[in-house]
């Protein structure tokens, strides 16, 4: 008897212990006692204003401000029910991989705070005793900018048509290489503006050589027959007979290239700012820039669509804004990991498809940022390093198409010289995905938001590459 009574405790023990490890990180078991008097000015403003106030303030998506009480009191119940079930602040990351810089997950105290001063009435308090609030000048979550570079013109988007992928060349008279410390993408509209994407299109060099209309005509002609791409009005989609390779990593450039076989290395990204719903705003290290070329021209790349219920015509003149580095160090390169060859089958709930991509040089990773459409799931880097290691650096397993999060890593991560990253992309095309367009129809690659992508975004450095001789031009930004 007294035997079984030990293995009764010992088994209760270590079913204790189980549970107590499968809890979600941060939601352990809480024997505290609850905040007593618990008050928006003095508890609840400053989890509020450090988490919460980058996208809840006037004039950003969110749907009530962070910054009063009085905009916050009629979301009170509404609010601890997210925080209490980690929804908001959104975090899609596994948090036993990598360490972030950016984290905004809320601390078991937060929730505790929060949840107490909901349930004692969420009451006010002294206002006198509210922090300061946090500042954003005319918007710009970067501060204010050395320089604003808007769209040439403004745009007419017409109601109820299909998305739309425009293009649109500003010249920012830049005479002498530009270092750019911070820059942010801020829509005009965002009621339909899905996506902005800002590239540096450097001068041509003068020895160029011009395509005669023969070779155009030729270039055309190739196109046609080998790419896997076609264009849909201003969209562009993959063709339906291109061959299928869920294995990116199987396929000469790892599922980007361009090619019916799949081959064809992507070229480095000159990408310069992004903004995409619930996108955080690119904080890079101190003296980690983004270099502009003399004489470039900027293209803006807007993603137009009225998926949101949009039934009027719509205006659109979206902008950038830079702050200038005064001491660049290291020149930020962005490349995009994708495979354009996927095809989810019809009410598949975990269809996987990877993508690759070698180092040539020794780096150190920045950023990672998974992009999918309506039907993601999950995306996961992973490091196969030439010495035989395998790591994940950033795993997403609870990926969220309406949180466009940018992961930055504490510390950049060191990635050798030949070590070939995977990028694992998991998609729900069954009804029980609640934003699944329709989940009758096989899926392939396309710019529209209810078909798909893959691409894992990364943002290194080049360890052999250095600014320190550089000449800061235009600067007057910071470094902070």
């Amino acid at each position: 008897m007294i035997k079984a009574t030990r293995m009764t405790t010992f088994a209760m023990i270590c079913l204790a212990a189980i549970a107590w490890a499968v809890l979600p990180s941060g939601q352990a078991v809480n024997n505290n006692p609850a905040p007593k008097n618990v008050t928006y000015a003095k508890d609840v403003a400053p989890i509020f204003f450090k988490q919460c106030a980058d996208c809840h303030r006037p004039g950003e998506m969110a749907p009530f401000s962070a910054l009063s009480y009085k905009d916050v009191r009629p979301w009170a119940k509404s609010i601890k029910e997210k925080v209490v079930k980690r929804e908001m602040p959104p975090w899609g990351a596994d948090p036993h991989v990598g360490q972030w810089s950016n984290d905004r997950r809320l601390s078991q105290s937060d929730i505790d705070t929060i949840t107490a001063w909901v349930e004692q009435g969420a009451k006010e308090g002294d206002p006198k005793e509210m922090p300061a609030a946090p500042k954003f000048i005319e918007g710009w979550a970067i501060g204010k900018p050395d320089m604003v570079i808007p769209m040439p013109k403004e745009y007419v988007l017409e109601r109820n048509g299909p998305d739309e992928i425009q293009h649109f060349e500003v010249d920012p008279g830049f005479k002498q290489d530009v270092y750019v410390q911070f820059a942010e993408a801020r829509p005009g509209n965002r009621r339909i503006v899905h996506h902005i994407i800002a590239f540096v299109k450097p001068p041509q060099k003068e020895n160029a050589k011009q395509m005669t209309p023969e070779e155009r005509r030729k270039m055309r002609e190739w196109m046609e027959k080998e790419s896997v791409f076609y264009q849909d009005g201003t969209l562009t989609k993959v063709k339906a007979d291109a061959p299928v390779y869920d294995d990116g990593c199987a396929t000469p450039s790892g599922g980007g290239g361009f090619k019916r076989d799949g081959s064809g290395e992507d070229q480095e990204s000159t990408l310069l700012a992004g903004y995409a719903p619930g996108m955080n705003q690119a904080i890079w290290p101190a003296g980690t820039v983004k270099k502009v070329p003399a004489g470039s021209k900027l293209i803006f790349q807007l993603h137009y669509s009225t998926f949101l219920g949009v039934t009027a015509v719509e205006k659109d003149r979206s902008s950038v804004g830079l702050i200038f580095a005064k001491n660049p160090a290291r020149e930020l390169k962005t490349h995009g990991i994708a495979n354009h060859y996927f095809k989810i089958p019809a009410g598949a709930e975990n269809h996987t498809a990877t993508a690759c991509w070698t180092a040539k040089e020794d780096v150190h990773f920045v950023t990672f940022m998974p992009h999918l459409h309506m039907r993601g799931k999950a995306m996961k880097f992973e490091a196969f390093y030439p010495d035989g290691r395998r790591e994940v650096l950033c795993n997403v397993p609870n990926y969220d198409f309406n949180w466009q999060i940018v992961y930055y890593a504490r510390k950049p991560v060191a990635i050798p010289k030949g070590t070939k990253i995977v990028v694992t992309t998991v998609w729900d095309n069954s009804t029980k995905n609640k934003f699944n367009p329709d989940p009758k129809k096989d899926i392939r690659w396309g710019d529209p938001t209810y078909e798909e992508m893959t691409i894992g975004w990364i943002d290194y450095t080049v360890d052999a590459k250095s600014l320190k001789n550089a000449t800061a031009s235009g600067s007057g930004g910071s470094d902070n």
